[in-house]
């Protein structure tokens, strides 16, 4: 094929809006994995004196050392929903990301994707107008975290938390328009609705927890975790209820490729299942503070 031939194809392709994703023998010969990480998100992905930290970033460096690679990240904000995400990171690229100076320029994407649900209902759920599956341009693979939902509180105000309940008697900190935001506003017929108290992220409620604003803070078990690791103060418990009337209270995180290009994901998965197997993985989380489950595909081989 002429190089008029591959830069009219090019062309194309960015007037259309695709974008091409890095296929396995392509990432191996650039020397480099680009892996997407959520920005501002502690423990997984977040920056601290303007070096990456978090589980997200240690399990993309080990990834990419198995393959002898250098490690890029591609931080991404998070848009209305993880379809919106999907797409704009792993296979299409967002409509504002585009480079002025070269329009011919492909749009930014990630070769791999961190935190996404390993969820089979999710991964091939159906647009209800067209019927088309609404992820059918990526593949989610590779589980190496259960999470959950986890209550911490003020032991000097609170004595112990055995029911939701209580928190009709003592302020809660949640983060807003998160699920436990929903079902604390309207849990229990809304009786605890005027005891929530919202803010930007669980790192903003917890402060407020220990600047006695509110008595308790409910949000994922890795980020209670790691905020009580990082506090270090035995005066703030874990509550050991259940979440009654939630529905889905754990969930699987892997990873996503584009659909076309699996091989990078069977690679990658290889991987993971190594670190979930030998407990490095565990290890891994441990180093900050977090609680560590077996995905569930892990659970049932056991």
């Amino acid at each position: 094929m002429s190089k008029l031939c591959v830069l009219a194809i090019s062309i194309c392709l960015v007037l259309s809006g695709q974008v091409q994703a890095r296929a396995y023998d392509d990432v191996i010969a650039s020397r480099h994995l680009t892996v997407g990480v959520y920005h501002d998100f502690p423990p997984y992905s977040y920056l601290v004196d303007g070096q990456p930290k978090g589980v997200d970033i240690e399990l993309g460096k080990a990834i990419a050392a198995a393959f002898d690679l250098e490690l890029k990240l591609h931080w991404i904000t998070p848009d209305e929903n993880l379809e919106d995400d999907l797409r704009n990171n792993v296979w299409k690229g967002h409509y504002l990301d585009k480079n002025t100076e070269n329009p011919l320029a492909m749009k930014k994407l990630a070769d791999v994707m961190m935190r996404v649900p390993y969820d089979r209902e999710f991964a091939y759920r159906q647009d209800t107008q067209t019927g088309e599956m609404v992820n059918e341009q990526v593949v989610m693979f590779g589980p190496y975290q259960r999470e959950s939902w986890r209550v911490s509180f003020d032991a000097e105000k609170i004595e112990a938390v055995k029911t939701m309940a209580v928190f009709q008697y003592y302020p809660i900190g949640v983060e807003i328009d998160s699920l436990p935001d929903f079902y604390l506003t309207s849990g229990f017929r809304g009786r605890m609705r005027k005891n929530v108290h919202h803010y930007g992220n669980a790192r903003k409620a917890f402060s407020a927890m220990q600047e006695g604003k509110v008595d308790a803070v409910m949000a994922m078990r890795s980020e209670i975790d790691h905020l009580l690791f990082l506090a270090n103060d035995p005066r703030y418990q874990i509550a050991e209820n259940g979440f009654p009337s939630m529905g889905k209270q754990k969930w699987d995180v892997g990873m996503a490729v584009k659909s076309t290009y699996r091989q990078l994901g069977y690679a990658i998965e290889e991987v993971v299942d190594g670190m979930v197997r030998s407990g490095e993985m565990e290890t891994l989380f441990s180093k900050y503070g977090l609680t560590y489950e077996l995905p569930g595909l892990y659970q049932e081989i056991q």
